[in-house]
């Protein structure tokens, strides 16, 4: 067999900028979120009228998720009770 006398070639690598494959992924160590136009003004505290409104909001939402676990647990005693158990 011949040998072959090959010159190694040198590749140089030269950055352009480019993006191939983001590695700026949620839940990562290294993870930084886009920062929009409007996240860099701060806004205006809430006054006593909107803070209320807003607590009154969250209230009757919290309210609104218990009840739909309540009436679910009634529900499903209900179920056992007169059609399972039976």
């Amino acid at each position: 067999m011949k040998k072959q006398n090959k010159k190694k070639k040198i590749d140089t690598f030269e950055d352009d900028g480019r993006v191939i494959a983001p590695m700026n992924v949620d839940g990562m160590p290294w993870y930084t979120p886009k920062r929009s136009q409007t996240s860099d003004q701060e806004q205006p505290p809430l006054d006593k009228k909107e803070t209320r409104s807003f607590m009154f909001s969250a209230l009757l939402a919290a309210l609104l998720v218990s009840a739909v676990f309540i009436i679910a647990a009634a529900l499903l005693i209900l179920f056992a009770t007169k059609i399972w158990l039976k």
